[in-house]
């Protein structure tokens, strides 16, 4: 009978696979979402229209587009719209948070964490930054801990931090918490609202321009003062351009940096296809190929670092094969000697196998 072997998710997987092709058609088998994602075709449209409109002397209302970005960014991780600031960088946002801190406050962070999440505070200078085994994270919080600092997933090799254990820890013994998400933001489910701050860049998963980041405050701002405020950063933001602004945002935009706008008018459209694809889905789909690949990998005799659940899949001692899978079309990384790989909306069952291929030979 005609549908007999169809799933009962087979109309979704068909919308998902639709828009998908319709937006990316990369040129190599590109395994590399943890470095840069790929930018769909609606955004490259997107920024184009922008430059040609402001080169015409006819610039786009591009402060729209800046505050459409705010407010997918804010559905994804499921916080208000009011709690998020909008800028470019995570160091940025983490050099906020840091300067928020007393002196001699103690910083619990995990061991090798992202550069930009741990480096604005030991920056600081005055903080006491202690880092654990990653695993260790939660059990090492303590009575003296003023912060948890911790990416959702690591960079280096995909591990997942428990964060509902961070979570509870840091709640019982009275600590903030600080979650780097850029390198789970769009492919796996996260509750913002549980998290003091929650920061992430957008140019990975979430597919967007370099130059687009975020971070969630809490309510009440969390003791944050906004050192880069500028016009932009006002209740009115027009009536805010000289001298002392006298009124800053009511919301989490009086920490926004002056966005890049170009950026933004791509970041709308990429975040939009983010939401039309769904987070779960996206994750269903990019975390079956990482265990297809992981599977795949352990056949040839290669063991990844153990990371259940997660897009992205490091391999010890294949680093060195970048450069050659490189050369026959296959993009990845090589971090610290290990190969990384990563899985996303554009990728296939037919790209993992190619990366597997490769490596075979």
């Amino acid at each position: 009978m005609d549908g007999e072997d169809e799933g009962p998710h087979s109309g979704a997987m068909e919308s998902f696979e639709n828009l998908v092709r319709a937006e990316f058609a990369p040129k190599t088998t590109y395994l590399n979402t943890a470095s840069t994602g790929l930018l769909p075709a609606r955004t490259l449209v997107a920024m184009r229209d922008a430059a040609a409109s402001a080169a015409e002397g006819q610039p786009l209302d591009m402060f729209a587009d800046v505050e459409a970005c705010r407010s997918a960014f804010a559905r994804l991780v499921g916080v208000p719209a009011a709690r998020v600031a909008a800028g470019a960088s995570v160091a940025t946002f983490t050099g906020l948070v840091a300067a928020s801190l007393p002196a001699g406050a103690e910083v619990l962070t995990a061991e090798a964490d992202f550069s930009s999440l741990v480096n604005p505070l030991h920056t600081r200078g005055d903080l006491k930054v202690r880092s654990v085994p990653l695993e260790r994270i939660a059990e090492s919080v303590g009575p003296d801990t003023a912060l948890v600092a911790v990416s959702s997933v690591q960079s280096a090799d995909g591990r997942i931090a428990d964060l509902a254990a961070l979570r509870d820890a840091a709640r019982a013994h009275g600590a903030r918490t600080l979650v780097d998400a850029s390198q789970s933001n769009g492919w796996l489910p996260l509750a913002a609202g549980d998290f003091d701050y929650v920061a992430a860049v957008a140019y990975k998963w979430v597919l967007c321009p370099r130059g687009v980041a975020f971070l969630v405050v809490p309510e009440d701002f969390g003791g944050l003062t906004p050192l880069f405020a500028g016009w932009a950063s006002g209740e009115h933001p027009w009536d805010s351009c000289y001298g002392p602004v006298e009124e800053l945002a009511h919301s989490a935009r009086r920490f926004d940096e002056s966005p890049a706008l170009f950026s933004y008018t791509g970041a709308r459209h990429s975040l939009a296809l983010i939401e039309e694809l769904g987070v779960d889905a996206v994750h269903a789909h990019d975390t079956g190929l990482a265990d297809r690949f992981r599977q795949g990998v352990r056949s040839l005799g290669h063991e990844p670092v153990p990371a259940p659940g997660s897009a992205i899949v490091s391999v010890p001692g294949l680093g060195h094969r970048q450069g050659e899978l490189s050369r026959a079309g296959v993009q990845v990384s090589d971090r610290a000697g290990n190969l990384r790989a990563a899985f996303h909306v554009y990728n296939t069952a037919a790209d993992v196998d190619r990366l597997l291929d490769v490596l075979a030979d």
